[in-house]
C-alpha cells in the first residue's frame, strides 16, 4: 500500500477497547509501518468529539480518552490542505452520488486523490469506496 486515508471510524476504533476490531488495528498497524497516512481537515474534530462522547456515556474514563487525546496527537497523519476547497464540488458530488455525509465524502475524495487505500468501520463509505474503485484496508 503506497499510501492511506484513515477516518474518524477506524481511528476510534484502536483507541477505544470496546471498539477494537481487525479493521482499525490493521490501520494502525499500517501507520505505525511507516504507510504515509492522510486525513481531511475535519479529522482531529471527529475523533475527537467521538472520545468525549465515549466518555460521557462511560464507555472510558476521562484518564483513558486523555490518554487517547495525547496518542492521537502524535500519529504521523498529514491533515490535507485542499479538503476546504473541494468541499462544494468533488466532494459534495461524491455525497451525493454514494448517499453518504459531506464528512464521509471528504474521507472517499481524498482516498481517490491520493491514490490511497481507505481505512473505516463505516459499512457505507467503505460499500461506496469499493464502488468508486478505492481500495478498502480490512
Amino acid at each position: 500500500m503506497k499510501a492511506l486515508v484513515i477516518d474518524g471510524s477506524a481511528t476510534i476504533g484502536f483507541l477505544l477497547r470496546d471498539e477494537r476490531g481487525a479493521e482499525a488495528l490493521n490501520a494502525l498497524q499500517a501507520i505505525e509501518d511507516g504507510t504515509p497516512t492522510f486525513v481531511p481537515a475535519h479529522w482531529s474534530v471527529e475523533v475527537a468529539n467521538g472520545l468525549i462522547v465515549a466518555e460521557r456515556r462511560r464507555r472510558a474514563s476521562q484518564a483513558d480518552i486523555t490518554e487517547a487525546f495525547t496518542l492521537v496527537a502524535e500519529l504521523p497523519v498529514e491533515c490535507d490542505d485542499e479538503t476546504m476547497a473541494r468541499a462544494f464540488r468533488d466532494t459534495a458530488a461524491l455525497a451525493r452520488q454514494y448517499g453518504l455525509t459531506l464528512y464521509d465524502a471528504a474521507y472517499l475524495e481524498l482516498a481517490m486523490r491520493r491514490g490511497a487505500s481507505l481505512a473505516s468501520t463505516d459499512s457505507a463509505l467503505c460499500k461506496a469506496a469499493r464502488s468508486a474503485g478505492v481500495p478498502v484496508l480490512g
